[in-house]
This record gives structure tokens, sequence and C-alpha cells, in this order.
């Protein structure tokens, strides 16, 4: 009986405030809607991060013929197949923890598997460059990509050594610029979620206050405070969750449409979050919608239905 009255109390109160609560449950959507996107916007560059970081090298560069701004390439010369050899023994003694791998590259082959790829013809800037203009390099794979630094620290006073370059380099400005989008848009998650914390408790205040004197009659006959208040956080719990599910709705079709769809169609090279990225955080974003509802509506409920 007390669970068929909680639950008619309940239903009562939708009916009543029904605007106020399509307002709430609009509130919730874009809110949970903002911190899905952030959500997803750090697992991609974690997704991202993950898989290039795996991939990229440190990029030893040898000296090449001729002149060179580096102090290690005085001789002009570049160097000769036992230096080569004596630097990559070098490498396996003094950094055997950090580098895993280590590859070869002549002037020749990053000529024809590299740079022409890049440059067809060899054209750069105004001129056809040959495989003479390139430079021999030694391609590192680290153990632990992180590590860059140790390696650097080890090489570049090395004779022999022009420079030692890390691709990680060429993705961290665009890790930044998405670090940066994932702040804005958490910072927008979070001013919403504050509105959507107001607007409820400002709506189960008005809907306490509307039945104020069904209320006091509910207290006279003996109900308890929790029967009293429960139907009135039941209210703002519903609207919460359908807020939070056409959120989840919503994040899911974004992902069909422009990632899955579109996006991954046309840069094949990167890896994408997905609609099972979008089921692991569901369950999260409905959950903490309902939860801050519930916490929400106690306390607003404490200052007009204290016994």
């Amino acid at each position: 009986m007390r669970a068929q009255f909680i639950l008619s109390e309940t239903w009562t109160n939708l009916r009543r405030n029904l605007a106020m609560l399509l307002s709430l449950m609009l509130v919730t959507f874009i809110s949970f809607l903002f911190i899905g996107a952030s959500v997803l916007t750090q697992a991609q560059i974690t997704k991202a991060k993950g898989d290039w970081y795996d991939k990229v090298e440190v990029v030893v560069w040898l000296c090449p013929d001729g002149t060179s701004q580096s102090a290690n390439c005085a001789s002009g010369k570049s160097p000769s197949a036992q230096e080569i050899t004596d630097l990559q023994k070098t490498i396996r003694d003094e950094l055997n923890d950090v580098v895993a791998k280590i590859d070869y590259v002549s002037k020749q082959d990053f000529y024809n598997n590299t740079f022409t790829k890049q440059y067809p013809n060899g054209e750069f800037q105004g001129r056809t460059l040959t495989a003479d203009d390139m430079q021999d390099s030694l391609w590192l794979k680290l153990k632990d990509p992180t590590k860059y630094q140790v390696v650097a620290e080890v090489l570049s006073g090395k004779e022999g050594v022009e420079d030692v370059t890390d691709q990680r380099q060429i993705f961290d400005p665009v890790f930044a610029v998405l670090n940066r989008a994932t702040a804005v848009t958490a910072v927008l998650a979070g001013v919403m979620v504050l509105v959507a914390i107001l607007l409820t408790g400002t709506t189960i205040r008005m809907s306490a206050a509307s039945r104020r004197t069904e209320t006091e009659i509910m207290r006279y006959v003996g109900a308890s405070n929790w029967t009293i208040r429960l139907p009135f956080i039941l209210e703002g719990a519903i609207a919460s969750l359908l807020g939070s599910v056409l959120s989840c709705l919503m994040l899911s079709m974004i992902v069909r449409v422009f990632i899955t769809g579109w996006l991954a169609q046309s840069v094949t090279w990167i890896p994408y979050v997905n609609q099972l990225t979008v089921l692991m955080i569901s369950p999260f974003l409905v959950l903490g919608a309902i939860l801050l509802s519930v916490i929400a509506s106690t306390i607003s409920l404490r200052r007009y239905l204290r016994a």
C-alpha cells in the first residue's frame, strides 16, 4: 500500500509540474551531453596516444657531407660505415634499458621510401633534390616512448650525430589542442550541471510548496518524512533519468554519423572512439544524473518539509 501510494503521488507530481520537469529534463540532457562529449574527447586522445606513441620512433640524424650547423659535424664528412657501427654499439651499451630496436636507414633508402612519397619527383621548395641531398639516419624504437630525453642526452654530443628528433613532437601540438577542447567542454559541462542542480532544487521546492497542505495532512496522520519526501525525489530523478538517457542516445548518434560513418572513412590512419566507448560511459552518465538529482532534491526538501 505504501509503495502504491508513493508511486501515485509521484505520478500526480509529474502531471502537475510537466512544464518544469520538461525544463529539468532538457537542462540535464544538455549538461550530460557536454559531459559525455568531454569524456569521449579525452577517450579519443588516450586512444590516439596509445596507438601513435607505440609507433613513433626517435630519429638520429647523422652528419651530412658538407657544411652543418652542428659542432659534431665539424669535419664536414658523413660518418663512415665503421663509425655508424660504433655508434650503434654505443646505443646498445648505454641505452639498452631504453632502446628496443635500431634500424639504419641510408640516404638512398630514405629518399626512395620516405622523401619521394611526401614530395613526388623529389621537388621541395622549388628545387629538385636527389638521394645525395639526404642524410643517413638511425631510427630507434623505444621501450618507453616518454624516455626520449634520455636518448637525446646520450647521443646529442656524440661525434657524427647532427640532431636527435622525437616524432612525438609532430603529434603533441594536436593533442594540446584536443586537451584544450576537452577543458572547455568540461567547463561548459560543469556550468550546465550547476544549472541542472539549481533547477532541480527549484522545481522540487515549487512542487512541494504547491502541495504543502496535502503534506501537512500526511504528517498529521503519521506519515514518515521519507514517505512524504520520496514522491518529490522520484519526480526529479525520473526527469534526470530521461534527460541523461537522451544525452546518451545523442552521443551514440553523433559517434555513428560523424565519427564512424564519416571521419573514420575519410581519415583511416587514426583509431577512433566507437559505439562501445559510448556504451561504456553511458551507465556512469545516467547514474551520475540520477545521483545529482537525488542529492539536490533531498537538500532542497529539508527546508520545506521539516519535521
